[in-house]
C-alpha cells in the first residue's frame, strides 16, 4: 500500500518502481543518492527507514559509521565497527559464538576503527586471524575490552594503527611487546585493569606521545625506549616503577605512587624539567595513614622547603586526596615558592570523585566517615596554611564533599 500526495492510501502494482518505497511521496532519486543521503543520518535512523521502506533495505548498510549495540545490528563494508555485548549476554556461550560470525562480516580491508566491548570478563577469545595482511594494515584504531587477545607473528604489521586501548584483556607481556613492536604509527597506548603483567615494556616508538596505565594491579614496572613520550597517566598502583628514555620530553604527569610528596619534592624537578602539569594523589589517603602522619595542626612549626631545582615550566597542579598532613602541606607550599610558571592550583580533598551536584545518587561516592573528616581538615589546612601563600597571578581552587555528605563533624 502505498500513500498519495494528498496523504490517502492508493494501491500500486508490486512490480512498480513508485510501490518500492511505502510511505513515501516525495521524488524518484538514484540509489546512490539515497545512499549518501542516510550515511549522513544516525545509524539507527537510518536503520530504521530500512524497515519500512523496501526500496531502502540495502542502502543504510552504506553508512561510514555503525555503532553495534544491543539495538543496533547489522553491518557490510563499514570504516569504523562498534560492538557492545550487554553483560546479561557475556556469560552465555552461544550468544559469543555468534559474535565470531558478526566480526567476519564486518571485520574487511578498508575498516579504520574496531572497538569490541564486553562488559564482564568472560572467556571470549578475541579472532585475531581477521587482522591479518589487508584487514590489519588500514586499521588505526583498535579498542578491546574484557576478552582474550593473543597476536601471533601471523599477523604481519600495524602500520596505520595510531590508538590502541585494551581494558581487562588477557595478554601476555611478550604478545603485547610483540604487538607494540609492529605497531609502527602508535600515537597513544591505553591499557586498564591488568593483572597479568609485571613489566610492561614499550620498544622505540617514534610516534608515541600518550601512555595510559591504569590499576594494573601487577605491574611492578614500565620501561619506555619510546623517545617522544610527552604525557604519562600512571594510577592506582603505589609501587610502579618508572623507566622512561626520554623525561626532558614530559609535559604532562599523573602519577599515584608511594610516599609521592618526597619523590614529587627531590626527584620531578631534575628529571622533568620541562613539565608543565602535574596531577598527583597524596599518599596520605589511605584510612590507616591518617592517624600516622604529623598533622599540620599539632605542628605549626616552619613549613620546610627543599632547595636545589625548580620547576620553571610547570603551569597546572592538582593534588588528588589533599590532606592536612604536613609533608602534603609543604610539598604544596614548596610547588608555590619554585614554580615560577604556576597558573593554576587546585587542592581536592576527596578521591577525585564526583561530587553530589554531579551525579545521579546524590551522594559522593567512596568517601566514608573518617574520609570526611579528613576532608574537612583538609580544607581548613589549605585555607590556613596555603591560600595566604597563592600568589595573585595563580588560580586556586579548593574542591570538598557536598554540604550534604558532611556526616558528621570534628
Amino acid at each position: 500500500m502505498e500513500v498519495d500526495g494528498k496523504g490517502r492510501p492508493c494501491q500500486q502494482d508490486g512490480n512498480s518502481p513508485d510501490s518500492q518505497i511505502l510511505g513515501y511521496s516525495g521524488p524518484n532519486l538514484p540509489e546512490d543518492i539515497w545512499c549518501y543521503i542516510h550515511s549522513l543520518m544516525p545509524m539507527r535512523d537510518a536503520a530504521q527507514v530500512a524497515c519500512v521502506a523496501r526500496a531502502f533495505f540495502c542502502s543504510w548498510r552504506c553508512h561510514p559509521n555503525l555503532d553495534f549495540s544491543r539495538e543496533t545490528l547489522r553491518s557490510i563494508g563499514v570504516k569504523a565497527f562498534k560492538f557492545h555485548v550487554p553483560s546479561v549476554y557475556n556469560g552465555d556461550s552461544a550468544h559469543l559464538d555468534h559474535l565470531d560470525s558478526w566480526l567476519q562480516i564486518a571485520v574487511k580491508p578498508g575498516l579504520n576503527e574496531l572497538r569490541l566491548i564486553l562488559t564482564t570478563d568472560g572467556k571470549y577469545n578475541f579472532p585475531c586471524s581477521l587482522l591479518s595482511g589487508e584487514t590489519g594494515d588500514p586499521l588505526r584504531y583498535l579498542s578491546l575490552a574484557c576478552c582474550h587477545f593473543h597476536p601471533t607473528v601471523k599477523l604481519g604489521c600495524f602500520r596505520s594503527l595510531t590508538k590502541l586501548q585494551l581494558s581487562v584483556v588477557h595478554i601476555t607481556a611478550s604478545e603485547l611487546g610483540w604487538f607494540l613492536s609492529n605497531s609502527f604509527a602508535l600515537e597513544q597506548l591505553k591499557l586498564w585493569y591488568r593483572n597479568d603483567i609485571d613489566c610492561l615494556k614499550i620498544p622505540c616508538l617514534q610516534r608515541l606521545s600518550y601512555l595510559e596505565v591504569v590499576c594494573c594491579t601487577g605491574l611492578q614496572a614500565i620501561e619506555s625506549k619510546a623517545p617522544n613520550l610527552s604525557s604519562v597517566w600512571v594510577t592506582g598502583d603505589l609501587h610502579i616503577q618508572l623507566s622512561l628514555e626520554n623525561t626532558c620530553r614530559i609535559k604532562i604527569l599523573n602519577r599515584h605512587c608511594s610516599n609521592f610528596t618526597f619523590y614529587a619534592r627531590t626527584n620531578l624537578p631534575s628529571i622533568m624539567p620541562n613539565l608543565e602539569a602535574l596531577s598527583i594523589r597524596s599518599d596520605i589517603g589511605v584510612i590507616r595513614e591518617f592517624k600516622e602522619c604529623v598533622s599540620v595542626f599539632e605542628d605549626q612549626s616552619d613549613l620546610r622547603m627543599m632547595p636545589g631545582h625548580h620547576p620553571s615550566k610547570l603551569k597546572h597542579v592538582k593534588i588528588i586526596k589533599f590532606s592536612a598532613a604536613k609533608s602534603v602541606a609543604e610539598l604544596t607550599c614548596h610547588i608555590l615558592e619554585s614554580a615560577t610558571s604556576l597558573e593554576s592550583l587546585t587542592l581536592d580533598t576527596t578521591h577525585g570523585m564526583p561530587r553530589c551536584s554531579v551525579n545521579r545518587i546524590g551522594k559522593c561516592v567512596f568517601l566514608l566517615k573518617e574520609a570526611l573528616v579528613e576532608a574537612q581538615k583538609g580544607v581548613l589546612a589549605a585555607q590556613a596554611f596555603i591560600k595566604p601563600k597563592v600568589p595573585s597571578t595563580v588560580e586556586f581552587n579548593v574542591f570538598e564533599p557536598c554540604s550534604r555528605c558532611y556526616a558528621v563533624e570534628l
